[in-house]
């Protein structure tokens, strides 16, 4: 498995977010597939909480000034990386002001959900893709993480798969607990439909009018992580029932591991 190339795409990641389940095991995970002669990239929000000086953040000039399509409206996009501690690889974050310079994750200061996090989201999955094309850096794996990140195996699978950067990328999406997609108004199905797809294709997500983000993501992707112990009902069926590779749920200090002996699963099946 030496010089395989995984991208590792996440809402969260420990220590440049609080710990939650995600970011603990993105933290876990990363450095361990580095340490086992994987080529490792991690992307994710550059949400205002990140102390920039404290992480040692820089600017990648080359990869930056770049614009996202949202909603009708450009926002430009802003690439900044530093290396994770204790690990030799690098984190890169996507940053824009509109979207992500306020000091909290998901919610203020109350704990209110932002309304525009369905935005914030669409923003982020296509700014991946975009990131990772103009890097020239074709992964084997991506790997997505969390509920933000569940765009991305639909837009791989459904727009952009005729590019040849991710011709042989296997997308391996990690399903975990979330609340969040219960403030998701239909408008969700306007704004993610990007290029020439319309709302109805955005079908995966929809379930009897209600947004979906779980099921949309594991709809699209080549294999899946139940990334928490336990799952909503209809997430859980998909999940079981499901004929793509699937690794079942392990503790967080357990996780890492198994999840690189199913990489190898992935990318060398057994005929």
């Amino acid at each position: 498995m030496s010089k395989k190339r995984v991208l590792y795409v996440t809402q969260e990641m420990d220590p440049y977010t609080t710990i939650s389940e995600i970011s603990a095991i993105v933290n876990k995970l990363a450095p361990l597939a580095h340490t086992k002669g994987m080529e490792v990239r991690v992307l994710m929000p550059k949400y205002g909480s990140i102390n920039e000086r404290r992480h040692r953040l820089h600017e990648v000039v080359r990869l930056s000034g770049m614009n996202i399509i949202v909603d009708d409206d450009d926002f430009p996009l802003i690439i900044k990386v530093a290396s994770l501690p204790g690990a030799r690889l690098q984190v890169y974050f996507l940053e824009n002001e509109e979207f992500f310079k306020r000091k909290f994750v998901f919610t203020d200061a109350d704990e209110k959900v932002f309304d525009d996090n369905q935005e914030r989201m669409v923003f982020f999955c296509k700014g991946v893709i975009e990131t990772v094309k103009k890097f020239g850096w074709a992964p084997d794996i991506i790997h997505c993480h969390g509920w933000m990140t569940s765009l991305v195996p639909f837009y791989l699978k459904n727009v952009y798969n005729n590019e040849p950067i991710f011709e042989n990328s296997k997308i391996v999406y990690s399903a975990y607990e979330n609340e969040y997609e219960k403030t998701f108004t239909e408008k969700f199905f306007e704004l993610a439909a990007i290029n020439q797809l319309e709302k109805e294709d955005l079908s995966d997500f929809n379930d009897n009018g209600e947004v979906k983000l779980l099921l949309g993501g594991m709809k699209n992707a080549h294999a899946l992580v139940k990334g928490s112990e336990s799952l909503p009902e209809k997430e859980t069926a998909l999940f079981d029932d499901s004929d793509a590779p699937k690794l079942e749920y392990f503790s967080t200090e357990e996780l890492p591991a198994e999840i690189l002996t199913f990489y190898k699963e992935i990318l060398e099946p057994v005929s």
